[in-house]
This record gives C-alpha cells, sequence and structure tokens, in this order.
C-alpha cells in the first residue's frame, strides 16, 4: 500500500508479505495469510518501488517473520537505503529473542509492533496497533537496555 498513515508515522509505504501462521480471528488481511499468495519480487524490485515513493516502510502481512531471513536481507537492503522500518508481527517480542534467525530479521529495525491481534483487545484509538495486547518496541533501545522499551518513551 503506497503512502498509508495507519502503519506508522508520518507517509509510509507498506508492504504486505504473503503467509502468516498465527490466523488471528478478526485479521484485517486474512487473504494474507497464504503463503503463496501475491506476486514474487526480489529485493531490487522492492527497493525501486520504496525509491519511487520516497517514503519510510512497514513490513506487514501476513507475518514478515514466516521467513526470517528473506525479511533480514530486505531490512538490511531498506536502512542501507537510509529508511525507517517498522515491522508487524504476530509473534511476541519475549519469543522474538529466544529464536536466533527471528531475531536477526528484526534486529535493524526501528519498531517492532508485537502480538497476535486480540479481537476482544480491539481498540480503533489505539495508535498503529489494532489491539491493547500489542506493542511499539523502540528495538535499539530495547537490545541497548536488554528490556522492553516502549516507541515514543
Amino acid at each position: 500500500m503506497r503512502g498509508t498513515t495507519v502503519d506508522g508515522p508520518g507517509f509510509r509505504t507498506s508492504l504486505y508479505l504473503a503467509g502468516c501462521d498465527h490466523r488471528c480471528p478478526g485479521c484485517h488481511n486474512p487473504s494474507s495469510w497464504d503463503r503463496y499468495a501475491g506476486t514474487p519480487m526480489t529485493i531490487d524490485e522492492i527497493i525501486d518501488i520504496v525509491r519511487e515513493e520516497d517514503f519510510d516502510v512497514t513490513l506487514s502481512g501476513g507475518d514478515p517473520l514466516l521467513n526470517p531471513e528473506s525479511t533480514a536481507r530486505l531490512v538490511a537492503a531498506l536502512k542501507g537505503d537510509g529508511r525507517n522500518v517498522w515491522i508487524f508481527t504476530g509473534f511476541r517480542w519475549e519469543d522474538i529473542v529466544e529464536v536466533p534467525s527471528l531475531l536477526a530479521a528484526v534486529r535493524e529495525a526501528d519498531v517492532v509492533v508485537d502480538g497476535p491481534f486480540i479481537e476482544a483487545l480491539k481498540d480503533p484509538d489505539l495508535l498503529f496497533r489494532g489491539s491493547s495486547n500489542q506493542r511499539l518496541i523502540d528495538v535499539a533501545q530495547t537490545l541497548e537496555n536488554n528490556r522492553i522499551v516502549l516507541y515514543g518513551h
């Protein structure tokens, strides 16, 4: 989605990656659950679109951490291009840090919005997330302090 303002601060290019095993009831994008849906693209093709739009980037889905190695390469390329990168995932931070490939995928991102969408906790007034269990985690500060630091705090 090009030029969105709901997936992070400012105008952003949101990249919806295919595949999600969380399958949260009430998900806003269940068509992304199929890992074979969508259009295969190279990182160079994605970077070309991002440069054309000239916005920061949000990775959503599906779940970008379903394929952590590809996500790590994409995040590195986006950061190398000077982009602020947010990642939405159904995994909780506490689980991400226990799996080296998941941690590698998010390490260079600016913010991780973690946790599954829980329909009973849905709140349309929340900033950049769908349910109140989800957190906006400042990745660099969290890794530096070895404790969760929320974005904007």
